[in-house]
């Protein structure tokens, strides 16, 4: 059936390549994302946990290509891992890649920090509320995927001081393969009040203008990070999910 053009004239279904496309439909793969990505990241969902697209599709009431299409987000951020012939798994995270990662996003968060001194005033205060947004959820107690948002936040900020989307959206992919680390191992708050302390006197050094005393401590913070989500990964490890099946 024709239906009206931009200026109200009748067009045939052929006028446009662009017909197909649906914002629901996009809206709906989005969300399905999301819920994954929330499963996993608060450990419901283990490392090696196969994803099964039938079993998915009828839990969430969506159509089964909804759900592949949701797979393949994930996939491309890591969060997920497709083998052919045997389906698509929730990463299972290599205690190497997840020091690179670390390594990598030592990289980034310095180059932001030391950008401090001529980042805009916009990039200081996204950085300020990320700090606060994070003593809230210490203080209130929050769930561990929330405390690992709220810190990791903090870490993007560090980024965005560079004033460079490039590297935000570089930083970002690297947060989003760490957070699946995260959700496999140790899922307790005994260091949360420590950890928001030392990003507090991190804010402080910056603010006196001691920006090289600033990138010592985070080099210092990073380096135990790396350390510990190692230790802890390699604990895990002979714990970790099933094999990725259909």
């Amino acid at each position: 059936m024709a239906s009206a053009g931009k200026n109200g004239a009748m067009a045939s279904p052929g006028d446009s390549p662009f017909q197909s496309l649906s914002v629901t439909h996009s809206s709906t793969v989005d969300r399905v994302a999301d819920e994954l990505r929330r499963a996993v990241f608060e450990g419901e969902l283990e490392a090696g946990t196969p994803l099964r697209e039938v079993a998915i599709a009828d839990s969430l009431a969506v159509a089964r290509s909804t759900v592949r299409e949701a797979l393949g987000l994930l996939v491309a951020e890591g969060i997920a891992t497709r083998e052919p012939n045997r389906g698509v798994a929730v990463t299972s995270p290599d205690p190497d890649a997840i020091s690179d990662v670390v390594r990598a996003r030592g990289v980034l968060e310095l180059a932001g920090l030391r950008s401090w001194p001529t980042a805009t005033d916009e990039a200081r205060q996204v950085l300020r509320q990320a700090l606060a947004d994070y003593l809230e959820a210490v203080e209130a107690g929050a769930s561990y995927q929330r405390l690992n948002e709220r810190h990791l936040a903090v870490h993007l900020a560090l980024v965005g001081l560079s004033g460079s989307p490039r590297l935000v959206a570089m930083a970002e992919q690297l947060v989003s393969e760490l957070r699946v680390a995260l959700a496999q191992i140790d899922r307790t708050r005994r260091n949360a009040h420590d950890q928001a302390g030392s990003h507090a006197h991190l804010l402080r050094l910056l603010d006196a203008g001691r920006v090289d005393e600033a990138a010592t401590d985070l080099e210092h913070h990073l380096a135990d990070a790396e350390v510990a989500i190692r230790e802890a990964l390699l604990r895990a490890a002979p714990a970790a999910g099933s094999p990725v099946d259909r």
